[in-house]
């Protein structure tokens, strides 16, 4: 092997390993913080924050992979940590709550098959799946909310309101989650994070090449993201909009009965006055002339707002 040239990796994959059985998979001696980092469950949905960095004679990775619950549900994610030394990989899937690890199927799989070797190679294709995951995301909240823009009109506005409250409170989770993502991937490229083991780099030209793919998916995602937020603040307008206009009916509606019941209760107060001089009161057909004159009026008024289209 010439110098500098980086050794086949080893893959170890632990699944919510104790501190014996990390202490067996690699013989490295890890940062405190690390350590505590492979050891520790997965605590919330959204963290720990992702990160990628240098430790002398490894390197030391968090990423989250985000995925959907449900058709209307939140977003929940699989954490993998990973440690890159010169010929080993070691990655710890943790389990969250009643959801399976994430497989790292793809990266398993050419790992496997002698298609990648290098540690380096192997990082970038975890990061790669991790990417793909964002892009998938956003591919279904895009969805989400086309469904939403089209069932506006003939959902109840509760379940409108919900449905906004749900993905405005999963974009700002995710971006929460993409930002650090985004920012650990670049540190590769921009040689920021220490991957030098005596003669051995492992993250070398190549790979880091590989890594700015994998950083301008992350950036794909991110304005998929913002996207998103565009297109659910035009529904949220949109609603507002229907809400108000669906007042204003109501209010109109309110007005044309109180204005219908106005004359009637004029003419109803006037002949109900017990004054003298009122011809009415002498006449036999007194009665049905002001029940008489009482539908009249209402009709006129029916009429007269039928044709100012007031109704």
């Amino acid at each position: 092997m010439s110098a500098g040239s980086t050794p086949r990796a080893r893959w170890i994959d632990l699944v919510d390993p104790d501190r014996d059985a990390v202490s067996e998979a690699i013989a490295h001696t890890l940062h405190p913080r690390a350590l505590d980092q492979l050891l520790a469950p997965h605590p919330h949905r959204d963290d720990p924050r992702p990160v990628l960095e240098g430790h002398g004679d490894y390197v030391f990775g968090v990423f989250l992979i985000p995925h959907l619950v449900g058709e209307d549900g939140g977003v929940r994610y699989a954490e993998v940590d990973v440690v890159a030394a010169t010929d080993l990989v070691l990655t710890v899937r943790k389990s969250s709550g009643d959801h399976p690890p994430f497989a790292c199927t793809t990266a398993r799989e050419l790992h496997d098959a002698g298609r990648i070797t290098s540690p380096g190679m192997v990082v970038y294709h975890l990061v790669d799946d991790v990417a793909e995951g964002f892009l998938d995301l956003t591919d279904n909240l895009n969805e989400r909310i086309d469904e939403l823009e089209d069932h506006v009109e003939n959902w109840p506005a509760e379940r409108v309101r919900e449905q906004l409250s749900t993905l405005r409170h999963d974009i700002l989770h995710i971006r929460k989650t993409l930002a650090p993502t985004r920012d650990a991937v670049r540190r590769v490229f921009d040689d920021r994070v220490d991957s030098r083991v005596g003669e051995i780099e492992l993250f070398d030209h190549p790979t880091e090449l590989h890594f700015a793919d994998a950083f301008e998916k992350l950036m794909r995602a991110s304005e998929a993201l913002d996207l998103s937020r565009d297109l659910i603040a035009g529904v949220r307008d949109y609603h507002q909009a229907k809400v108000a206009n669906d007042q204003n009916d109501v209010m109109k509606r309110l007005t044309v009965i109180a204005a219908l019941v106005l004359l009637p209760s004029l003419i109803v107060g006037f002949y109900g006055m017990n004054v003298q001089g009122v011809p009415e009161y002498r006449w036999s057909h007194g009665y049905l002339y002001v029940v008489g004159l009482i539908v009249v009026v209402t009709a006129a008024q029916l009429w007269w707002f039928r044709r100012k289209r007031w109704l």
